[in-house]
């Protein structure tokens, strides 16, 4: 399925770049990981090793700070580490299952990285690890992308009930819902959010807000989980039940063949990426300061994630 997307995917027309730092963000941030217990066992560390999380943040962030690449490399792997466990290893199979997870991830952020407020007293690894991501977002003084960073993984952290739910029912849902509620199960904006955060320009608030860049915001989002979908699905069509994935949820509602629902999801990307051109070329032409370093972090993670996906272990 790999050859697939390779070959039915338009290449973003973004240029490919790399932060110098890629190698020393893995290594440290593998210290990170083994230093919160986050991976568990052996096992768990080349899983995640595997994943190739810096190379990922290195590629979407290749002018960032070495602070800045560090915390998005960090988080990254923090993502991998929840998805992992919820689509992998049992725990996002019932909401039942992983709702105490959940509710202790939320009294984590509702500290927002408030250092005088005690370590969660649960102790586990996830919950001790997000409270020092979030203390060292909000060290980065910018109070807005540090409320909005704790306002998207919150709903990253309930979208993954809605995931629980689906496959305690083995429901496959509808291709919109599907896409509206990808945009929070992917981790795409927290991300996005510490990408901002490592660079030193940002839109004003009257600028973040206007629809021309939240629908290019949104339109980003999707190019990266559905650029995911395509890459991931070799890995995720056996596993039952079935996964949330754009093709699974294209077949389901429109009952297509494999093949069929693989093109339509392909021509979707491929469709969605020469509107965001467009759309990103028309923002540039007037953009200030602010407006570019926005734009430079989307085209930087469409990018990222195309060249990441095409080698990523993750997926095998």
């Amino acid at each position: 399925m790999r050859e697939f997307a390779l070959s039915a995917l338009h290449e973003p027309p973004f240029p490919s770049r790399c932060h110098p730092a890629a190698d020393l963000a893995a290594v440290q941030s593998d210290a990170w990981v083994r230093a919160f217990g986050l991976a568990g066992d052996q096992a768990g560390h080349r899983r995640l090793a595997g994943a190739r999380a810096a190379e990922l943040a290195a590629r979407a962030c290749p002018e960032a700070s070495p602070s800045g690449l560090r915390l998005l490399t960090d988080l990254i792997n923090w993502l991998f580490v929840v998805d992992d466990a919820c689509d992998d290893d049992g725990l996002g199979a019932a909401p039942t299952l992983l709702a105490p997870t959940l509710a202790g991830l939320l009294a984590v952020l509702d500290r927002h990285g408030d250092p005088e407020v005690p370590v969660p007293p649960d102790g586990r690894p996830v919950a001790v690890a997000l409270h020092d991501l979030i203390r060292r977002a909000r060290d980065r003084n910018r109070p807005a992308h540090l409320l909005r960073l704790v306002s998207q993984l919150r709903e990253y952290l309930l979208a993954l009930l809605w995931e629980a739910a689906n496959r305690e029912r083995r429901r496959v849902p509808g291709v919109a819902e599907y896409v509206q509620m990808r945009r929070h199960t992917g981790g795409v904006r927290p991300s996005f959010t510490v990408t901002d955060l490592a660079r030193p320009s940002a839109p004003r608030a009257e600028q973040r807000v206007a629809s021309a860049l939240t629908v290019l915001d949104a339109l980003a989002t999707d190019l990266v989980c559905w650029c995911n979908d395509l890459f991931s699905y070799g890995k995720e069509r056996g596993t039952v039940p079935e996964a949330h994935n754009l093709i699974t949820t294209i077949a389901g509602e429109t009952g297509q063949d494999e093949s069929a629902a693989l093109h339509a999801a392909a021509d979707r990307f491929n469709k969605a990426l020469a509107t965001y051109a467009e759309r990103d070329a028309a923002l540039s032409a007037v953009a200030d300061e602010g407006m570019r370093a926005f734009l430079d972090t989307r085209r930087d993670w469409i990018r990222a994630t195309y060249d990441w996906s095409r080698a990523a272990g993750r997926y095998a």
